[in-house]
């Protein structure tokens, strides 16, 4: 099973200090964040896609993915999310199927609508629209990174006529794939249609609906005929902040929690961690809380904690990554494996598509091209 974090890249105030961290703080401390995930042996670093404030998260995820990457070793790259409602799919299947080559493949993407209602008109588009937006949307990605020439005609942009998407998907095999959606079942159904992974993050939210709709995934994905349901590929999000002493991590919380630009002036801290994942105390209590998970919506194979937000410090979220590192995800690992049917999959890599697939290959595309139209001969 793989464990990671995931930020949002918030750029807030610190309410203990006042200080509000630059946009080029905050750039470099989640660089230091990543790095400091590899070192304390998570398997994977993800970052979202926002394009307003308060967020300095990368409006193209590529550029910082890939910043990471060349100062990595081993750590899975990811999204949460790429916006696959307001990008458009040819950029989406060039970005990702480069970053994946500097990555030597240890990379995957998140598919979202994100969170932020004003990002569709931003980009000419109707939010009346979304989920049909993403259903046409990653058809056409798919298409781009499974067929070497594609000629396509939809809805909601222009249509391709003999186009090859380059850089070719490394060794023969495009980047896995997880949904992500919080409500949406019709994002469930889609990622059970192809098979691919359903992240579920479930940060807002009781574990009764996070288990209705990973629940509605599994069954689509047998229906679809992928396997069996327990075989699915299911992520969920989190949210954790600990100190050894439980009581400890509640007065160091509490003032983060109670400003938070999303949460705060809501429920009490306590009201909101019963009711969500949110968990605030010692490493024991997170252990207990994320091991209980699996009996909620059975064996998964990714769980992603978000630590690094509502204005802490860079020290103290690396203080926060090295309890997870050392304390927490080693036991987990042991809990979720304990009794772990051989059957049911982990969550996909390069390597293993690779090996599912055959083998290496070399995907290039050595066609020359019409300079005029840009067109292969091929599709002539």
């Amino acid at each position: 099973m793989q464990f990671g974090i995931f930020t949002v890249g918030d750029v807030t105030t610190d309410p203990t200090t006042g200080k509000t961290p630059t946009e080029h703080e905050r750039i470099k401390a989640t660089v230091a964040i990543a790095k400091k995930a590899e070192e304390v042996g998570l398997d994977v670093f993800a970052t979202g896609e926002h394009h307003n404030p308060p967020f300095a998260a990368p409006a193209n995820p590529t550029v910082l993915l890939s910043h990471i990457a060349a100062a990595t070793e081993r750590i899975t790259l990811s999204t949460s999310t790429t916006l696959i409602t307001t990008n458009d799919p040819v950029r989406l299947a060039e970005d990702y199927a480069y970053l994946q080559h500097l990555a030597d493949g240890r990379m995957d993407l998140m598919l979202g609508r994100g969170n932020t209602g004003p990002v569709y008109p931003w980009f000419g588009r109707d939010i009346r629209q979304g989920v049909e937006l993403a259903v046409e949307n990653y058809a056409l990605l798919r298409k781009l990174w499974d067929e070497d020439v594609v000629s396509w005609q939809g809805k909601f942009r222009t249509p391709l006529q003999g186009f090859t998407s380059t850089p070719r998907p490394l060794d023969g095999v495009a980047p896995f794939v997880w949904h992500g959606s919080i409500r949406t079942p019709e994002i469930a159904e889609q990622a059970a249609y192809y098979g691919d992974g359903f992240f579920h993050n479930n940060i807002f939210w009781p574990i009764s609906h996070t288990k209705q709709m990973v629940a509605l995934y599994r069954r689509r994905f047998e229906h679809y005929g992928h396997g069996t349901a327990d075989q699915a590929i299911v992520g969920l999000g989190g949210q954790v902040f600990m100190a050894k002493n439980s009581q400890d991590a509640k007065n160091q919380f509490r003032p983060y929690f109670n400003n938070a630009p999303v949460y705060g002036h809501g429920p009490s801290m306590e009201d909101f961690a019963e009711q969500t994942p949110l968990t605030v105390g010692s490493p024991q209590e997170v252990i207990d809380r994320y091991a209980a998970m699996r009996e909620h919506v059975g064996d998964y194979q990714r769980q992603l904690f978000l630590i690094d937000h509502a204005g802490l410090p860079l020290k103290t979220v690396l203080e926060q990554l090295d309890m997870l590192g050392e304390d927490v995800v080693p036991v987990l690992r042991k809990e979720m494996a304990a009794g772990r049917p051989a059957h049911v999959p982990d969550a996909p890599t390069h390597a293993s598509r690779v090996a599912a697939a055959g083998g290496h290959k070399d995907s290039t595309v050595y066609a020359d091209a019409d300079d005029v139209t840009g067109a292969s001969p091929t599709a002539q």
